[in-house]
């Protein structure tokens, strides 16, 4: 199967992620387009959406997975991103290192366990390596199995686990990849990129 991915530039890429944003239940607050733009402008960031063909209907191409990653610069100014920082200080060193964060993502229900969230991962990772990022870090909660899954089998590693202490199912996830040459190499999914500009 070959996974087609756009790679949206900011205004744009932040319409689609709060339009396909909508088709997730399980994301209990939205965001919008505005935070989005307040969050990614002046930083490095990536905004990629996987489409593909509805089942009853193969004329009809759809949103079905995206992912957004940004930058996280030293000094941060972003309190939610010093806070991030601070969690992870001693686990993943940022000082002298080039760190992006998976900030936003996922696939909608009907089309999972189907290989998007992997292309778009592996995509990000392309990305990444070519603009000089050294580490991908990610955060997630316990429940959320099938993504903790797959990044296990992208080779992501637990790096820290805050247990919350009411439901373990609540507790958050922190994960990292070290980005290296071979990685690359370790890619199995089939992409076209489409570069769609403001």
């Amino acid at each position: 199967m070959e996974y087609r991915i756009t790679q949206y530039d900011l205004e744009q890429g932040a319409l689609e992620i709060q339009y396909i944003e909508e088709y997730f239940g399980e994301f209990p607050r939205k965001k919008t387009a505005v935070e989005i733009i307040r969050r990614l402008k002046g930083r490095a960031h990536l905004i990629l959406l996987a489409t593909a063909p509805l089942p009853d209907d193969p004329g009809s191409i759809v949103p079905v997975s995206f992912k957004v990653a940004h930058e996280i610069k030293i000094p941060e100014t972003e309190p939610k991103l010093i806070d991030l920082m601070h969690r992870l200080q001693g686990f993943v060193q940022f000082d002298g290192r080039r760190v992006l964060y998976t900030w936003i993502g996922g696939t909608r229900r009907d089309w999972r366990g189907q290989g998007f969230f992997r292309a778009l991962t592996e995509q990000q990772e392309h990305w990444a390596m070519a603009q000089g990022f050294d580490e991908i870090v990610v955060k997630t909660k316990n429940r959320f199995y099938e993504m903790r899954g797959t990044l296990d089998h992208l080779r992501f590693e637990v790096v820290k686990y805050e247990r919350n202490a009411s439901d373990n199912a609540e507790s958050k996830v922190y994960l990292s990849k070290k980005l290296l040459p071979e990685t690359i190499h370790t890619h199995r999914s089939a992409r076209t990129v489409v570069e769609v500009k403001d």
